[in-house]
């Protein structure tokens, strides 16, 4: 793993060299965390806090998608729909892309809730930093249609954009979430089929570990706004419908990772999917897979959605596409 200033051959985990208190100092309170933390995430926990709690699958799914057209779309962005080898999809672009670079992105919702609408505003800013056209996925979701529909969608896609003359190169998968596990189980799926790696892999506060078996499940379960063990969980029962947790396609840290291209990781250090992060991280690194880890003080699960109102969020969404440009070849 990369370490901050230090080349591609550096073996220690950049995390916990550059924010060792963000991994040793999760026995602190809520009211402790939030008394000097940063204006803006502490605006935005409170904003999250006011939220009313909901079971209701269909509900849920309104209530993302409510709050991802909320944040609005920059005048500049191009939408487009599209069908990516048979899966619904739209690309969105901003002026400066380049033609023949594209990020595949597959959102998160526990591969339950989220849409297009959800992360649109999103997906266009992580294109303009990336430089690239973005393609997003609507892949399939349970309970209607579960494990492995959404890594079956992202291959296809994946299919597509190759079949359209997008060299592999040139191809960049980021997602966030369940997305983020997602990313490597498409690459995974990608290698099964005997198709050629993208250039890299770009994973927001990933999911990838279906049986939830990190500390920071409970270390972090009074700092994390969001994201609790019941909660995610009861998706990932929803998701898998009996199959196995620990299939590579559903929680990618139990695959073979060799030959996989460079990854970025960033996650929170207050979620409790900072496990998740830093297993995926030495699960690569043990496959001889170049990772970038990058924990963030402060930030919550997938903080890169609020870019609009967090100065973190906008840094975080920049380092991506500093990374993405970097490795997605012939730019």
């Amino acid at each position: 793993m990369r370490a901050n200033g230090e080349g591609q051959d550096a073996r220690s985990f950049r995390a916990a060299r550059l924010f060792p208190a963000a991994l040793s100092d999760c026995s602190r309170s809520a009211g402790e965390v939030l008394s000097g933390m940063d204006p803006e995430i502490r605006a935005i926990r409170e904003i999250i806090a006011s939220r009313p709690r909901v079971s209701d699958v269909a509900q849920r799914r309104r209530d993302i998608d409510a709050r991802g057209l909320a944040f609005g779309l920059a005048s500049d962005v191009k939408v487009e729909k599209a069908s990516a080898g048979g899966v619904p999809a739209e690309w969105t672009s901003t002026p400066g892309a380049a033609a023949t670079a594209v990020v595949l992105y597959v959102h998160g919702g526990g591969y339950v809730i989220g849409s297009l609408d959800s992360h649109r505003h999103l997906v266009a800013e992580i294109g303009r930093a990336c430089g690239a056209r973005a393609l997003a996925l609507d892949y399939r979701l349970a309970p209607e249609h579960p494990f492995p529909a959404p890594v079956e969608d992202a291959l296809a896609a994946y299919r597509f954009l190759l079949a359209s003359g997008i060299a592999p190169e040139r191809i960049a998968i980021a997602g966030d979430s369940a997305g983020g596990g997602l990313v490597v189980a498409a690459m995974l799926a990608i290698r099964g089929a005997g198709l050629p790696q993208p250039g890299c892999g770009w994973c927001i506060s990933p999911w990838v570990d279906l049986q939830s078996t990190g500390a920071s499940m409970n270390d972090n379960a009074a700092r994390d706004p969001t994201v609790q063990k019941a909660g995610i969980l009861d998706f990932a029962g929803i998701y898998l419908a009996g199959a196995d947790p620990r299939s590579p396609l559903a929680s990618p840290i139990h695959g073979d990772l060799h030959g996989l291209p460079p990854l970025l990781i960033q996650v929170g250090a207050v979620e409790t999917l900072l496990d998740d992060a830093l297993m995926l991280a030495r699960a690569a690194s043990l496959a001889d897979v170049y990772v970038d880890l990058q924990v963030w003080p402060e930030m919550i699960h997938v903080w890169h959605q609020w870019f609009t109102q967090l100065d973190a969020g906008r840094r975080a969404i920049a380092a991506g596409g500093a990374f993405v440009r970097e490795y997605v070849k012939g730019g």
